[in-house]
């Protein structure tokens, strides 16, 4: 085990009202990273077309494995973390490579290295700050989901002004500036981090420590050579790439199907080795949601690829004679997300404590509904575009805030469900595992449409039948999942 929760019993009346403090340094160093990321992410499509002269496929399939790869990575951070690092060694160490990954964004190119640099430190960063949050409170804890909601209020601040900011500077400025502001947020992101340290308490320390509370020279040294090791194993990665390449084209298909499938049987061997029957079920309970969220993540994330390219083709951006950039559309979803979480927030805390609470589950199907009904919008403005040339900007605008009720009903719900169900000893790892199921939505969301080119199925129809459908046998399942988490979701 990491380190110890804070337990609940501890905690004084009044502060039980209260959030830790450490949440707000956790919430203003992931709103910085996600600055980064998301300035990244509203530039790397739209520079790979007009800047590097990639074609329309060519660009969103770097996209679906860049995005995929970054959420894959965390299964081996989380992991790390568990053995090794702890969570804030591990969360210093993921900051510092994906400073340096941005920085050469900058630099057309490091193209690769770049790309190299992010994947391989989000992957020490994302699943150990969200674990690091579940640690601040107790395992019955009723602030828990409303915490993790304002924490992704702090996402959703820095994906707010990363279009703005970074995507403003890449399309009217230049590319190497977009990506470059994106380098300055994530220093900011590590400096927060760093100052906080004092807020964790024990929390997050290597696995066996609980005292001193700071982390030691020696962790400091730790920082600095696992960060430089990183940066090292992803230009040697890079160099091995074309044979690596030629070998994965080799292996066939049922080989690689049997991967990741033995890799979760592992998962589930491991938590019944360590926990018996009742870790197995806890297990299966995140792997089973997992499969949902991959369907969730698919449609959301389209938000990046084929939506940004609907923004720039065939939305009307004029207004009042300012041509606003098609980066701006990235910014509707946090805004949306600022202005409706707080609400979102107290009214799942007082449901909570209510006999009226819902299961995790059950306002994870809610969220995929509502993105599917999200969807119908979409397939309308298409419907028009095709028609008409282009729609107005209050089609794509409505889309983003229909779906972002839906995402406020599974993504805080759902890393809060994996802090609260994962067995203590598996925290980084469950939490690496459910962000690797985005990386797979990410991945499919970037080939989506290439998979669906010939089959006569319209992009958007589909995603309403793969986001409704789901949505619906997940609220039959609702009972099983509720078994299986042992009163925890």
């Amino acid at each position: 085990m990491i380190s110890a929760t804070v337990p609940q019993s501890s905690v004084p009346p009044l502060a039980q009202q209260r959030h830790p403090a450490a949440l707000w340094t956790l919430f203003r160093s992931e709103m910085w990273e996600r600055f980064s990321y998301y300035g990244m992410r509203a530039l790397l499509v739209l520079y790979l077309v007009k800047a590097v002269g990639y074609a329309r496929e060519d660009a969103l399939r770097v996209y679906a494995v860049y995005t995929g790869l970054v959420y894959l990575t965390p299964i081996v951070g989380g992991w790390i973390a568990d053995r090794w690092l702890g969570f804030r060694k591990a969360i210093l160490i993921g900051a510092v490579v994906m400073m340096f990954g941005h920085a050469a964004m900058a630099f057309p190119a490091l193209l690769k290295p770049a790309l190299g640099l992010l994947i391989v430190g989000n992957g020490f960063f994302k699943p150990n700050i969200s674990s690091l949050v579940g640690r601040q409170y107790g395992e019955n804890d009723p602030r828990r989901d409303a915490g993790f909601i304002y924490f992704y209020m702090g996402i959703n601040l820095g994906a707010l002004l990363a279009p703005l900011v970074a995507g403003w500077l890449g399309e009217t400025i230049a590319w190497h500036w977009g990506f470059a502001s994106a380098a300055v947020g994530m220093a900011f992101g590590l400096a927060q981090f760093v100052i906080g340290q004092e807020r964790f308490g024990a929390t997050g320390l290597p696995p066996g420590r609980e005292a001193p509370s700071h982390l030691l020279p020696r962790d400091w040294v730790h920082v600095v050579v696992v960060s430089l090791s990183a940066i090292a194993v992803v230009y040697g990665v890079l160099g091995l790439l074309p044979i690596v390449a030629t070998a994965w084209a080799a292996i066939p298909l049922q080989v690689k199907i049997a991967l990741p499938v033995a890799a979760l049987a592992w998962v589930l061997f491991s938590a019944w080795r360590s926990g018996g029957r009742r870790d197995f079920d806890l297990v299966l309970s995140i792997l089973v949601l997992g499969l949902f969220n991959v369907f969730f993540w698919m449609g959301f994330e389209q938000a990046g690829g084929t939506m940004n390219l609907f923004a720039d083709n065939l939305t009307d951006r004029v207004i009042f004679g300012w041509p606003m950039p098609a980066s701006y559309f990235q910014a509707v979803n946090p805004l949306a997300i600022l202005a409706l979480a707080p609400v979102l927030s107290a009214f799942w805390t007082r449901m909570d404590s209510s006999p009226r609470a819902l299961t995790s589950p059950a306002k994870m199907a809610i969220g995929m509904i509502i993105l599917g009904l999200g969807f119908v919008v979409l397939a309308i403005a298409q419907q028009r575009a095709d028609r008409l040339g282009m729609v107005g900007p209050l089609w794509l605008t409505a889309v983003y805030v229909v779906h972002t009720v839906g995402e406020l009903c599974i993504s805080p719900v759902g890393l809060s469900m994996v802090t609260k169900v994962s067995p203590p000893r598996m925290a980084g790892l469950m939490m690496g595992v459910w962000l690797s199921s985005s990386g797979v939505a990410n991945y499919l969301a970037g080939t989506l449409e290439s998979l669906l080119k010939g089959s006569g199925i319209p992009l958007y129809q589909f995603l309403v039948g793969s986001s409704i459908g789901p949505g619906v046998v997940l609220l039959v399942l609702v009972p099983l999942l509720k078994r299986w988490m042992h009163g925890r979701g």
